[in-house]
């Protein structure tokens, strides 16, 4: 990788638009042209305006059948997120829709204002099933617009009423604007937390996902959710090799101090356009240590960039990855924190009548 220093684009993750060439559409930077506008210019180049475009999907409720995540469902309020975090998996997404995982992924949101009105009609229906959904596990369901629709307070407002298990994913403190439904939820076993630290460094934070609360933000929601009794579980994740690694024992030990249920660890991922916006990420913020980064990113991908397979793209191997899992194992064992336990309650579902209304009686 070649070690030169680029100008960063101040207050977001992604550099430029990676290409979404898996689709046949035409090369273009996001925001048009983004880079090639910024070089004409003497000074600071204006901030990029995040839009939201509300849109109105027929079911709101998404199934899988993956082997190597713990949920068969799961619900994104909003598609792409404004916290900018650059190695993110989701970003490739956008490109289903003709826009950039790059810039556009942080700066052109969507959001589904009618979720909490779809998912009562899925939870009304005959043969549905109840068992835990997922929130967080796409897009972050508190990234800052959630400030302005509260789609997921509706969403979690929903669980509620109807005894309906959820899990959360969040990298922001804003999930304690809802810490009254989440009590009431985990008084009747329907709720988990969890938060992820990438890092303890505010500065690294900031260039990695710049408009994600900051790390110390994120330690003192998790103390709050522990306080409140509701489930909770730190993710460290990603790990991302001679970038964010150093700060693993450090996350796992405050988490333990301020009384952490679990703690769980997640390899770096670069699918689809993630790898070379996070190539280019390196370049600008760590040219002298790309090489290194990718190197150890490979060696615990079979080779590759990443590992797309079912059954081994969450199980990194080799060296590096054994060593980093003995290395999160000791650290657990020293803070006392253990293996996330979840065991939520499905059996208190209360199905609502045809057209989303609760019965009365």
């Amino acid at each position: 990788m070649e070690q030169r220093k680029e100008p960063a684009v101040n207050g977001r993750g992604a550099q430029s638009g990676a290409v979404p060439q898996r689709f046949g559409l035409a090369e273009r930077e996001a925001d048009g042209d983004w880079k090639d506008f910024v070089a004409t210019l003497d000074g600071e180049p204006p901030k990029l305006r995040t839009t939201v475009v509300e849109e109105h999907p027929k079911t709101i409720v998404t199934f899988n059948q993956s082997p190597d995540v713990g949920f068969d469902r799961s619900i994104n309020a909003y598609r792409g997120c404004e916290h900018g975090c650059v190695y993110c998996y989701a970003r490739p997404t956008h490109a289903y829709h003709d826009l950039s995982p790059g810039l556009d992924f942080e700066t052109r949101l969507f959001a589904k204002p009618d979720a909490a009105k779809l998912l009562r009609e899925t939870f009304a229906r005959p043969r549905y099933q109840p068992k835990w959904i997922a929130m967080g596990t796409n897009t972050d369901p508190y990234q800052p617009i959630e400030g302005r629709y509260r789609i997921t307070r509706q969403v979690l407002e929903v669980c509620l009423e109807t005894r309906h298990p959820v899990t959360i994913t969040t990298k922001s403190d804003r999930v304690l604007q809802d810490l009254d439904l989440l009590t009431e939820l985990a008084k009747h076993n329907l709720v988990a937390v969890a938060i992820s630290v990438t890092t303890l460094d505010p500065k690294l934070s900031g260039k990695l996902e710049p408009r994600a609360a900051a790390p110390a933000k994120r330690i003192a929601a998790l103390a709050r959710l522990v306080e409140a009794g509701i489930p909770n579980h730190c993710s460290v994740s990603p790990i991302i090799p001679a970038i964010t690694d150093e700060f693993m024992e450090g996350i796992v030990a405050r988490a333990g101090e301020i009384g952490v249920a679990s703690a769980g660890w997640i390899p770096l991922r670069l699918p689809h356009e993630v790898a070379p916006l996070f190539r280019e990420w390196l370049a600008v913020h760590f040219p002298e240590r790309g090489d290194k980064v990718m190197n150890i990113v490979r060696s615990i991908r079979g080779g590759r960039d990443n590992d797309p397979d079912f059954f081994t793209r969450m199980k990194p191997s080799g060296v590096w990855a054994d060593l980093f899992r003995a290395r999160f194992n000791l650290a657990c064992k020293r803070a006392g924190i253990g293996k996330a336990r979840f065991e939520l309650d499905a059996s208190q579902f209360i199905r609502p009548e045809a057209g989303g209304q609760l019965r009365l009686l």
